[in-house]
């Protein structure tokens, strides 16, 4: 698994803290995806890179950040606090959505482990500012309060072998509103790190924004 350095650093102001970014532009885009990753991960996660460079391929430009900073980071419990993350994913595309680099695109959500969550509860404040929502190896149910609530179109990717976390995402399929799909990568476990696997989860997400991210 490799990725290159194509992308711009940038730091986003968010409510009294500036949050640091990985921002790719491609050419002619087509749409902006912005990246909520789990707890104990960052902008630096090499499988959201991965996967962000193969979405920056197929003309969709990304934006990575670090949804709390290195202090807020040192806190275990902070990194589980879905309302903290939940907010500053909001603040982010809000800012984003001024941004002079990025043009009148739509957005979609990529979010995994708990970033899942933090992106469902983000989606269903901003509504259809968020176009296309996609869930690799996600906790879903913990959003489960506002599930009913999401008409955005959501693409739900687990892996075969993650026997815990299909149980979960079914659970939160059940509740969905709008369009909604469960995909399950047979043979893969939670981080999708055998042969091939992450590279399927590439393919569905591109798949998926390429049929739901539109204005």
């Amino acid at each position: 698994m490799k990725t290159s350095l194509n992308y711009k650093q940038i730091d986003i102001p968010a409510t009294g803290v500036y949050l640091k970014g990985r921002l790719r532009i491609a050419k002619n885009q087509k749409g902006l995806i912005i990246f909520s990753h789990g707890s104990g991960s960052s902008r630096l996660s090499n499988r959201n890179n991965y996967v962000a460079e193969s979405l920056q391929n197929d003309g969709f430009s990304s934006l990575l950040f670090d949804l709390l900073t290195e202090v807020e980071d040192l806190n275990y419990q902070t990194r589980f606090d879905i309302n903290l993350l939940t907010q500053r994913l909001v603040s982010v595309t809000q800012w984003i959505l001024e941004y002079e680099e990025i043009p009148d695109v739509p957005i979609g959500y990529f979010g995994a482990s708990t970033g899942a969550a933090s992106a469902l509860f983000a989606a269903a404040q901003l509504g259809n500012e968020i176009k296309a929502i996609v869930s690799r190896g996600g906790r879903p149910d913990l959003a489960i309060p506002v599930l009913n609530k999401i008409k955005t179109p959501t693409l739900l990717i687990v892996g075969g072998n993650d026997d815990v976390v299909i149980e979960l995402n079914k659970k939160a399929y059940a509740e969905l509103g709008g369009i909604k799909k469960i995909e399950i990568v047979k043979g893969a476990t939670h981080l999708f790190s055998e042969p091939g696997k992450l590279e399927e989860v590439a393919k569905l997400t591109s798949n998926w924004f390429n049929n739901y991210l539109k204005n």
